[in-house]
């Protein structure tokens, strides 16, 4: 059963399969509502990208950790079905460091990533991603 697009607080779901990562939204606390809402995403078995637009914040250590076990658990359903994790970051400098950090994700749980200047540039790559068959 998927949730109503108004029960999303985290994740914007209404351009779907286009997702968009509210980070002002990441509050301490947060994991338990960031895994409804990503169990429902892949409950959709459908392909979808998401969309996260740079926000530098420490995230609480109790939710770092239930998002790292949720992803741990979850890791074959995800890569198949997210087929990108972009970032939009505009400062070319901070955007090397994303990029680094993007490699690593990448490598540890199989999800194509990009990061990319703007948010024109992000919806480009993420209509592609989509079109990609796997």
């Amino acid at each position: 059963m998927s949730l109503d697009n108004g029960a999303f607080l985290i994740h914007d779901v209404a351009a779907f399969p286009i997702v968009w990562v509210r980070h002002d939204e990441l509050q301490p606390g947060s994991a338990a509502q960031w895994e409804v809402e990503m169990d429902d995403l892949i409950g959709r078995k459908q392909p979808f990208v998401m969309i996260m637009v740079s926000h530098h914040h420490d995230e609480a250590h109790e939710d770092r950790k239930a998002r790292g076990l949720w992803l741990k658990r979850n890791k074959a359903t995800l890569a198949l079905l997210c087929r990108a994790i972009i970032a939009v970051e505009p400062n070319a400098v901070t955007r090397v460091l994303v990029e680094a950090q993007s490699a690593l994700a990448t490598k540890a749980f199989g999800i194509s990533s990009a990061v990319v200047a703007s948010e024109d540039e992000a919806m480009r790559v993420a209509r592609e991603r989509l079109q990609v068959a796997r």
